[in-house]
C-alpha cells in the first residue's frame, strides 16, 4: 500500500526579509516618510516596484471583494503572471494569507511557503512569482489590487494532487 504524505503549510508572520524572494511587503512601518498637507498627513512613497513589463500594457487599479475561505484549506493550484507584478493591499485591518513559491520553474509542493499579514500589510508579487489566489479568512474583505492590463497571456497555472498540500490556520 502506497503512503501519501501531505505537506502542511503553517503560515509565518509576513516580514520584508522573509518575503524578499517573492516581491515586496507593502507597509508604512519602518519605511521613510515625510510630512505633507500642513502637517496633517505623512507620505510613505515607493513602497512596491510595480512592474508592467516592456510590452504594451497599462497599470490597472482594481478592488477585489474576497469571501473567506475555510481553514484548513486544500491548496490545489498556484498561478503566476509572467508579464507583470501584482499587488494586493487590504482595505481594512484584516489579516490575509499568502502562499508563494519563487519565480522560475514549475513549483513542487515542497517549494511553497505561507505567510500571514498583520492586517496593515500588503504584498506585491514580483513578476513570475507563483502564488495562490487571494485568501481572506474569518470575514469577507476588500482589497486594492494593482496589476497589468493589456495584450498577451499573463496568467500561468499549475495544479497539485488532491490532498497533497493543506494550508493550516495561522497562530496569530
Amino acid at each position: 500500500m502506497a503512503t501519501t504524505s501531505i505537506l502542511r503549510l503553517r503560515p509565518a508572520p509576513l516580514t520584508r526579509g522573509l518575503f524578499t524572494p517573492y516581491g515586496d511587503v507593502i507597509e508604512s512601518d519602518g519605511n521613510p516618510h515625510y510630512t505633507i498637507n500642513d502637517g496633517y498627513a505623512e507620505r510613505f512613497s515607493d513602497l512596491a516596484a510595480i512592474d508592467v513589463g516592456a510590452q504594451e500594457g497599462q497599470i490597472r487599479v482594481n478592488i477585489f471583494h474576497a469571501l473567506p475561505r475555510a481553514l484548513p484549506l486544500p491548496i490545489r493550484m498556484v498561478e503566476r503572471h509572467p508579464l507583470s507584478s501584482q499587488a494586493f493591499v487590504g482595505m481594512s485591518e484584516r489579516p490575509f494569507l499568502v502562499v508563494v513559491a519563487a519565480p522560475g520553474r514549475t513549483p513542487l509542493a515542497s517549494d511553497l511557503h505561507a505567510f500571514v499579514t498583520n492586517g496593515r500589510q500588503g504584498v506585491n508579487y514580483a513578476r513570475g512569482t507563483w502564488h495562490h489566489p487571494l485568501i481572506a479568512f474569518a470575514t469577507p474583505a476588500d482589497f486594492l489590487v494593482i496589476d497589468r492590463g493589456g495584450p498577451g497571456e499573463n496568467c500561468d497555472e499549475v495544479f497539485f494532487g488532491e490532498g497533497e498540500i493543506v494550508l493550516e490556520a495561522p497562530t496569530v
